[in-house]
């Protein structure tokens, strides 16, 4: 039985989703911000700005009309950068059905309030809404998920019977899907590991070598599991596919446009330069502001967000930000 589902933002990630969704036999309507998108979608069937050399099947619609992208559907997947869902969200919110399931793929939190998507989905659907709401994390490129290399991920649900049923749906031959009832550890995870993998990128760039990247990455998990588990996550969450297997792949792959930024950087490119020279976005930019204020006002030590802050933010040089690190005072690991 072929199912109606809409995807909510044209980017890689959405655009990978609403491949192997369709290559599966749904019917998917995907909604693009852009004209030049949406065209490409509909004549070419090609995303050629985010999703080059990946040929769309026919039951892929693309529309500007949010109505049309979130009205009488089964699920909705939200896949737009996370300064955007609470004005795409507050418009799309009008043409949803109370029973559409609401997926985020959003990986984030909103600059000022700090809030994760979703406390933000609760902000715009009200607090009963999250019964019908899940999260989706993990480790994934949005190409090789798009050419149907294997891949594992995590969906998130409050209900563990809503969970179970997104699962089987985005569950496909090379999409293995896990559940869990942890949405906090799963959203937390995928927000501290963009800033971790520019941290990452920094490193790589200087060439400080492998000993480097592997602390960089062990001493970023920990800082992930103390500020998800002061919310209120499990800590075996953040030593899953949304924690560690989703910062392993951020860190260490050459895909990764987090890390890519962390290696601009430390080949002396100014965050204004890297951020005008590219389409799609590295959602640890703006994590690292977001993730730092959240840190402050919580009482987490999180040092290396804090070095990446004053990286991106204050000016700090990246070889005083890992000097400081390495100088730090001595401890307990697990102190």
């Amino acid at each position: 039985m072929t199912r109606e589902i809409g995807v909510v933002g044209a980017g890689a990630w959405g655009t990978a989703l609403a491949k192997v969704l369709a290559d599966k036999g749904e019917r998917i309507t995907l909604w693009c911000h852009g004209v030049e998108c949406c065209r490409d979608i509909a004549n070419q069937r090609e995303n050629r700005l985010y999703l080059p050399g990946i040929e769309l099947p026919a039951n892929v619609a693309a529309t500007q009309s949010l109505q049309a992208a979130v009205a009488e559907k089964l699920l909705v997947i939200c896949a737009v950068p996370s300064h955007a869902v609470r004005g795409v969200f507050t418009e799309a919110a009008a043409f949803m059905a109370p029973e559409t399931l609401l997926v985020c793929g959003t990986k984030g939190l909103e600059e000022g309030t700090l809030r994760t998507m979703g406390e933000l989905f609760g902000d715009i659907f009200g607090a009963d809404s999250s019964k019908r709401q899940a999260f989706l994390s993990g480790p994934t490129f949005a190409i090789e998920v798009a050419r149907g290399l294997p891949a594992a991920v995590t969906v998130a649900a409050y209900l563990e019977s809503v969970a179970k049923t997104v699962q089987e749906i985005l569950n496909t031959p090379s999409l293995r899907v896990y559940t869990s009832t942890d949405v906090v550890g799963v959203q937390i995870g995928g927000v501290v590991k963009n800033v971790i993998a520019i941290a990452a990128g920094i490193s790589d760039g200087l060439g400080l070598g492998q000993n480097a990247r592997a602390a960089l990455i062990t001493r970023g998990l920990a800082e992930m599991t103390r500020l998800a588990v002061r919310l209120g996550a499990e800590s075996s969450t953040l030593a899953g596919l949304p924690g560690l297997g989703d910062l392993i792949l951020t860190c260490a792959g050459d895909l990764s446009r987090n890390r890519r930024v962390g290696l601009q950087i430390a080949a002396g490119m100014s965050l204004a330069a890297i951020t005008a020279s590219t389409r799609s976005v590295a959602e640890g930019v703006r994590n690292t502001r977001s993730l730092y204020l959240l840190a402050e006002r919580l009482g987490v030590e999180m040092p290396i967000v804090e070095q990446m802050h004053a990286v991106l933010h204050d000016g700090k040089p990246p070889a005083a930000a890992v000097r400081e690190l390495m100088q730090r005072s001595l401890k307990s690991e697990t102190g």
